[in-house]
């Protein structure tokens, strides 16, 4: 008995160690330098080659991405809106309204509109995507019970989400009020890049797979 009481507390302490190593990998995720700034304003790129498509066929595809999967999904208002579709000068840009939802409970939704610009442009087989121009509207639900006038806060990103004003001086630790828009946002800016990827990877793989051929998994290079 004795044995094995010894052996708890010596593999307890491994334990705990362990899971609190996968928090903090987890946790630096959102940590220095999560959140990009190009002169003064938050913006994130992600360039990625798709093998095997026409530039023709990948700006098709990406207008179609952008139109059905962010547009068309958004919150229906003027500020949910294909920008241009990139007939005349080859960028693709909308402007989205999403909701970001940060605890959901009986009765009760912590959420935020998250305001956003993605472009797009595609050059010989290279896919480049930007999500910049970010800003929330919160607070707008509590206004029935105490009234502002302004139907809630508007937040931009560079003053509310960046390392100086969401993280804690030693850098290590995220603000609890506004690392919770900081959180979510690298989170959905991840997504929506994650998503246009698979999206990608899908029509290859149907392509290859009609000329009998075999595909690998994500097979683009990522800059």
């Amino acid at each position: 008995m004795k044995k094995i009481i010894l052996l708890l507390l010596l593999v307890l302490p491994m334990m705990s160690f362990a899971g609190s190593t996968k928090e903090d990998k987890h946790a630096a995720k959102y940590l220095k330098g999560a959140v990009p700034v190009e002169n003064g304003i938050v913006t994130y790129k992600k360039s990625f080659k798709v093998p095997g498509q026409s530039e023709q066929q990948l700006f098709d595809n990406m207008l179609f991405y952008i139109k059905d999967n962010l547009v068309e999904k958004g919150i229906v208002d003027a500020h949910t809106r294909l920008i241009s579709d990139g007939s005349s000068d080859g960028v693709i840009s909308a402007r989205v309204e999403e909701w970001l939802v940060f605890t959901k409970k009986f009765l009760n939704i912590d959420k935020t509109r998250f305001r956003y610009q993605i472009t797009a442009t595609i050059s010989g087989n290279t896919v480049n995507l930007i999500v910049t121009q970010i800003s929330y509207l919160y607070g707008e639900e509590w206004e029935e019970i105490q009234p502002t006038g302004n139907g809630g806060t508007i937040y931009r990103a560079e003053e509310w989400i960046t390392d100086e004003v969401a993280l804690n001086k030693k850098g290590n630790k995220v603000l609890p009020l506004s690392g919770k828009f900081r959180r979510k946002t690298i989170d959905r800016v991840e997504e929506i890049f994650e998503n246009a990827m698979d999206m990608f990877e899908e029509n290859a793989k149907k392509q290859q797979e009609e000329e009998g051929k075999k595909v690998p998994k994500r097979q683009f290079v990522v800059e």
